[in-house]
């Protein structure tokens, strides 16, 4: 979710329907190589009338100058142009790509008096207008030369601004016409989230302004706000790389998902394949790849993040096999299965569909010699490794599995053959490992100097030195929150709200963080959570309004609104600022407009943004916010229960917790971390946090993990320069990998993608090194230069590490336990049928989707979930028909009248429906079950009709499914004869029904009504089936007979009968229902 580029066809239809005096922008088409130009005449008869342009539209740069124009020709000299170039492959730099795409427009007649050039992009605080009088492909450096207008988001220039500020050099004759398209078009440019857009040369002749040639991009975020307006088939990748249908299907799949699924190709035939669990660390992966020398053989850049579900990381990770098992390479390849400390996402649900993708491609693993490296932490990565390490036994290709225990990138250089591959430690730890730390766990050694120093030293005017001079603290607010700090949590995230209350008790607040929950979907109510031991009430408001009301101590509010939602919530969070003074937004891919105006509103109202698009932050025993430093074991593992000298800002979400991990190996701990957000534009700024830090006396030395994109790291190197900043400064600009691609890839986050040289990461990384920020030669060795840096501020004195305080035990949850396998609890209930806690809803183990593919139906199902089996389709068809004909028998039965008489009454569906089951019995509807003991014992026992016949009534019984109130030989009931047929035509052998055949010719040669009717038909039938389908052995038939299988196919055929008398009823709008007295014989005593 990013700004994405546009062709230029779609680029100028969009301004044609929005953009007043936009001259020719309608009339274009685009030609493919599947275009009949005979259809393209007769669609846009301009062609024929008129001169044209030709030319590629594939986001080509410079295309005049690279001789990829054609002007001034007829159709027929156009369409040679480009039979002679579609298909070619051309070379651009340093890529190359085929020709298959061009747009043919007018040709409009001009001189260079009438080219202009004007351009509109975003920037952090609203957008800027470049404007200069000359144009074309000669225009040079418009950056230095051109007129800028700087507009402040939600707002929209004068045509007074526009004249005096942008038009100096445009002819008075012009000016207001020029004016007025420029207006129009920054307009089009703010309402449909354009990000960029460039026009060179703008062309004003015949007092008519004409876009010649554009480049645009769009927030792809804002689809769901004016998708509609912008009619963009698709966003092309970049010239020189081909478009794959794995990647259309990973971004199908993860528009479909709430996580995140990215799919980037780079090289179908490179030996190293990524798959990387975050966004930060996926681009952090690629960089440590090109680092080692690895940047000819990367084949992809991808990322899964977000809880991806396992059937979800099952599709992603089956397509990246199936593209690298595709073209095998006899130096073998190597498959990177790595990710951070995850914060919030399951590790073993996550690799358990890694796992069944890996099963799938076993045989074309082992083909393609391939080699595969794990390492990953977070929640539950224990079982996760542990299902990694089996797997890799099953299937016979080296496996390497590790987890938090060795630095993140390690195994690249693993992978790359750099480093040797040490045993991997045990994954299967205990309890005790986890949760309840022995004394090595928590008193792990920090790093030491060769003479630790016992004081701090101090300067001549006894103030503490920080880094390499004197410090002198900035009046800034350097606490955003504090060991007292509560907040409201927006949305219902009871797992987050009760990791901030385990994380409070393992910090020994005295009272919870969370002070209520805001969710505007539900009535007032208390969910009950634990505080330590303690269960608690945490009070749920469906107004923001009241919660403010009732809790004046509350400054912060966690904000979980959906992208959808974020804006309109955050904005009325705002209108409570002489009270809220830090906002996180959680929500990923909100539209950058919406975006900047909550960054604005903030600005004013003295309001702390942090986000969007992250994860959060902590302050170690004191607060953190929702899912941030992961589960438990991590905030025990990385000492966040208490407060340590280093703080850091990040970008990254999950590689928050991986710096957490990182610092508190390498040093005394974190202080304070932030993540502000992957978006192009954070509510605060890196700056904005490192000036707090600066001005914090606790905080001794300072991390950064900035990252390709922007140029907010080159304000943290002016301020090194400048003295602002005397701490030590260790960082770190991630997507050093940029500079080894020919061709723009855009990484998880939306912010990085580099637009120039300046913003690219070794540039940045440069620039600090040069002011002497501490800056590690690639993120592999980021651990150790904090190290450094920590030690020396610990010889100098400057840091002076205390003894580590065991944190107190804090209970887990008994769900949570029971999933890392941890306790065991005896079940209530037993469930043979159904299974709704995966991904897919199974019938008796068989997924829904399957069911509705193989078009199963009714009888399908039912034998799935009463049977726990597949039957042969006859079966299915047997079942549907039993219902068809069992579904109803008219009004005056005694379930339909009694559903129709309850529905009368004014009762519900439920109600009416079951007054009505309620009359099933012996006597009516019931007999199924009995019908088919009484036949199946007679049969199986070997008596003959006639002796059964003479048994029953030697015993006074009635046959059950014998005989019928209207039915007769003379007057045959229709049901019986269709359920007959269909199981002579389709049964392999009917022998019960036969023998039913046979009692029934008996018993109507004394009555001709004492037929089999349909209880007995179905019942007879049905034993067959049972007997007869192959899918039971005896011993199951004669159960199912038993527990009254068969009574269940009247009850569910007729149930559709009462149904419909119920709707009958109350469509009739029929009154309470009253008896007649003259059809009552009142036969009271003395009468």
């Amino acid at each position: 979710m990013a700004p994405r580029a546009l062709r230029e066809a779609d680029g100028k239809s969009i301004l044609a329907r929005h953009v007043t005096a936009a001259g020719s922008c309608g009339q274009v088409c685009t030609v493919t190589k599947e275009t009949n130009f005979d259809t393209l005449a007769s669609q846009h008869p301009w062609l024929l009338e008129q001169k044209l342009v030709v030319k590629p539209d594939q986001l080509i740069k410079r295309r005049g100058k690279l001789g990829l124009i054609k002007v001034n020709v007829g159709l027929d000299d156009a369409i040679a142009w480009i039979s002679e170039k579609m298909g070619k492959e051309i070379q651009i730099e340093q890529c190359s790509g085929e020709l298959n795409t061009f747009i043919i427009e007018p040709f409009i007649p001009h001189s260079q008096e009438d080219e202009y050039y004007v351009c509109i992009y975003s920037t952090k605080e609203g957008d800027t207008i470049y404007f200069y009088e000359e144009g074309g492909v000669d225009v040079g450096d418009v950056d230095s030369k051109a007129h800028k207008l700087d507009i402040v988001i939600g707002s929209y220039p004068t045509i007074e601004q526009i004249t005096n500020v942008l038009l100096c050099g445009v002819p008075d004759i012009r000016k207001r016409l020029v004016a007025e398209f420029v207006l129009s078009l920054f307009k089009t440019y703010s309402d449909l989230f354009f990000t960029y857009l460039e026009i060179n040369p703008l062309v004003v002749t015949n007092n008519t302004v004409y876009v010649l040639d554009m480049a645009a991009k769009l927030d792809d975020t804002a689809d769901y706000l004016c998708g509609d307006k912008w009619q963009v088939s698709e966003f092309p990748a970049p010239f020189g790389r081909k478009s794959w249908p794995e990647e259309d299907y990973i971004k199908d799949l993860d528009e479909k998902s709430g996580a995140s699924l990215k799919l980037t190709i780079l090289n179908p035939n490179g030996r190293i394949w990524l798959m990387v669990a975050g966004g930060g660390a996926s681009v952090i992966f690629s960089d440590t790849v090109c680092d080692l020398g690895g940047a000819d053989e990367i084949a992809n850049y991808g990322e899964y993040s977000g809880a991806p579900s396992e059937s979800q990381t099952y599709e992603y990770a089956k397509t990246i096999l199936g593209l690298m098992t595709r073209n095998p390479n006899e130096n073998g390849k190597c498959l990177i299965i790595g990710g951070g400390i995850a914060n919030f996402t399951n590790v073993a649900s996550t690799f358990k569909g890694i796992v069944r993708a890996l099963s799938d491609f076993r045989q074309q693993l082992i083909n393609n010699k391939v080699s595969i490296y794990v390492r990953r932490g977070g929640p539950n990565y224990q079982e996760g490794l542990k299902v990694m390490k089996n797997c890799g036994d099953m299937l016979g290709v080296p496996l390497h599995v590790f987890g938090p225990e060795i630095h993140m990138t390690a195994i690249v250089g693993m992978a790359l053959g750099k480093t040797p591959v040490p045993n991997s430690e045990d994954t299967g730890n205990s309890l005790k490992d986890n949760f309840l730390f022995g004394k090595h766990d928590i008193h792990r050694r920090t790093p030491q100097p060769t003479e630790p120093c016992e004081k701090k030293a101090k300067n001549s005017d006894g103030e503490t030195k920080l880094g390499s001079g004197k410090q002198h603290i900035a009046p800034v607010q350097y606490n955003l929150y504090d060991k007292n700090t509560t907040c409201f949590v927006y949305g219902l995230q009871i797992k987050a709200v009760q990791g901030m209350l385990d994380f409070d008790c393992s910090c020994r607040r005295e009272k919870p963080s969370v002070t209520g929950i805001i969710n505007p979907f539900s009535a007032n109510h208390n969910i009950r959570l634990y505080f330590g031991h303690k269960e608690i009430n945490v009070p749920v408001y469906k107004n923001m309004d009241e919660a403010i009301r009732k809790h004046p101590d509350v400054s912060v509010i966690i904000s979980f609104a959906s992208l959808r939602s974020a804006y309109t919530s955050t904005i009325s969070m705002l209108s409570y600022s002489d009270q809220i003074k830090v906002i996180a937004i959680i929500a990923e891919g909100i539209p950058e407009n919406l975006t900047k105006k909550i960054n604005k509103l903030a600005v004013e109202k003295g309001v702390s943004i942090v986000g969007p698009a992250t994860v959060g932050g902590v302050k170690p025993g004191c607060f953190k916010i929702g899912n941030t430093g992961g589960m438990l074991d991590n905030i025990l593992k990385s000492k966040l229960y208490r407060p340590g000298s280093v703080a850091y800002v990040s970008r990254s979400g999950g590689m928050s917790n991986e710096l957490n991990n990182i610092v508190s190996n390498n040093t005394n701990g974190v202080y304070e971390g932030v993540a502000i957000g992957g978006d192009r534009y954070p509510g605060t700024s890196f700056m904005d946090h490192i000036k707090r830090y600066n001005a914090n006396p606790d905080v001794k030395m300072i991390v950064v993990l900035g990252e390709v994109g922007g140029v907010e790291e080159y304000d943290i190197v002016s301020a090194i320069k400048s003295g602002e900043i005397r701490k030590s400064v260790v960082a770190w600009c991630i997507g050093t990998c940029g500079d080894y691609f020919s061709t723009e890839v855009q990484f998880g986050h939306a912010g990085s993608s580099a637009n120039s040289k300046l913003e690219t990461a070794s540039a940045k990384n440069l620039a600090l090194r040069q002011v002497g920020a501490h800056v590690p030669d690639s993120f592999d060795d980021l651990g150790k230069t904090i190290r450094k840096v920590y030690v020396d501020l610990v010889e100098t004195g400057e840091i002076v590490p205390e003894p580590e305080m065991p944190p107190p035990q804090v209970p887990i949850d008994f769900q949570w336990a029971q999933e890392l396998g941890l306790v065991r609890k005896q079940t209530s209930f037993i469930s043979g049928i159904c299974d709704e806690r995966g991904e897919e809803l199974l019938y008796a183990g068989v997924p829904m989707s399957e069911v509705i593919k193989e078009n199963l139906g009714v009888g399908g199902v039912i034998s799935l979930l009463w049977f726990q089996r597949r039957m042969p389709e006859f079966a299915y068809k047997f079942i549907e028909l039993c219902l068809i004909v069992t579904a109803d028998h008219g009004p005056a039965v005694s379930g339909a009248h009694n559903t129709i008489v309850t529905a009368r009454a004014g009762k519900d569906l439920v109600s009416s429906l079951t007054s009505g089951l309620l009359t099933i019995g012996d006597r009516f509807g019931g007999a199924l079950d009995e019908s088919a003991r009484q036949f199946s014992n007679a049969y199986d026992k070997g008596k003959t009709p006639l002796e059964f016949v003479n048994e029953m009534r030697n015993s006074h019984k009635y046959i059950q499914g014998i005989g019928h109130r209207v039915k007769s030989l003379n007057n045959p009931d229709m049901r019986v004869s269709a359920l007959a047929d269909f199981a002579i035509e389709n049964f392999p052998a009917t022998p019960l029904f036969d023998y039913a055949r046979q009692v029934e010719k008996i018993t109507t040669s004394k009555k001709p009504n004492l037929i089999l009717n349909v209880d007995g038909c179905i019942a007879t039938l049905f034993v067959d089936l049972l007997y007869q389908s192959g899918s039971f052995s005896v011993e199951e038939a004669r159960d199912l007979i038993e527990i009254g299988c068969l009574n269940a196919l009247f009850v569910a055929g007729r149930s559709i009968g009462f149904i419909g008398h119920y709707l009958d009823q109350k469509r009739l709008k029929q009154g309470l229902y009253r008896h007649p007295w003259d059809d009552i014989a009142y036969m009271t005593p003395g009468k």
